[in-house]
């Protein structure tokens, strides 16, 4: 999200999370002194909603920053950030007095996808979340073969992301997976890049249950 008034109005919907884009080449990028100064002038407005930042293989100290100014609850990682990444990230905040955020640590999730590899971050990510494999780092619009969660078996609870849309409600509902924790819907609510269509979501909300 990244338009104010469109936030305002999702934000009068039962959400529990709303993400900030702060990588550069993303066309949903937020990041901009008159958008922080916004965010901070509403704090009201996001107290029964976590804030996220997403970002893409950035410099710590970046993300440390951002945290800091904008208040956020979570950082997304949504690159190739290695366990001992999230390790030196959670270790930091651990020990600090400064506003800190817990981890998200994204997979981008294909045929090939060992999930194996998430039981390196264990410990170190409140979160998971899987997404469809692209070269964009997601935001895509298209979804993976969610039967290959199935092959998941850690206990770190994740969001499923990539490509979910209405026609997707009878399919999440069969999905029965413990750790499933909650879903990521982006680009099929989309009226432009960063800019969700409140009516849809509000629909679909309330057909999922």
């Amino acid at each position: 999200m990244k338009e104010p008034e469109n936030i305002t109005q999702l934000l009068e919907l039962p959400v529990d999370f709303i993400g900030f884009i702060f990588y550069e080449r993303s066309p949903r990028y937020a990041d901009n002194p008159k958008f922080e100064s916004w965010v901070n002038k509403n704090k009201p407005l996001f107290a029964k909603v976590k804030k996220v930042g997403v970002f893409v293989n950035a410099e710590i100290e970046r993300i440390l920053n951002a945290v800091h100014d904008y208040e956020l609850d979570f950082v997304q990682l949504h690159g190739n950030e290695s366990p001992e990444y999230c390790r030196e990230l959670k270790q930091y905040w651990d020990i600090s007095t400064l506003h800190h955020a817990k981890i998200i640590k994204a997979f981008a999730v294909d045929d090939e996808f060992d999930f194996e590899e998430t039981q390196a971050y264990q410990g170190w990510c409140a979160y998971f979340l899987f997404d469809t494999k692209s070269p964009q780092h997601g935001g895509s619009g298209v979804a993976f073969d969610w039967s290959l969660l199935q092959q998941y078996t850690g206990i770190t609870p994740f969001f499923l992301s990539g490509g979910i849309g209405e026609d997707d409600i009878a399919a999440l509902k069969q999905l029965k997976i413990p750790a499933l924790y909650g879903v990521d819907l982006n680009s099929r609510f989309e009226t432009a890049p960063g800019e969700k269509e409140v009516g849809k979501l509000k629909t679909f909300m309330a057909q999922l249950g």
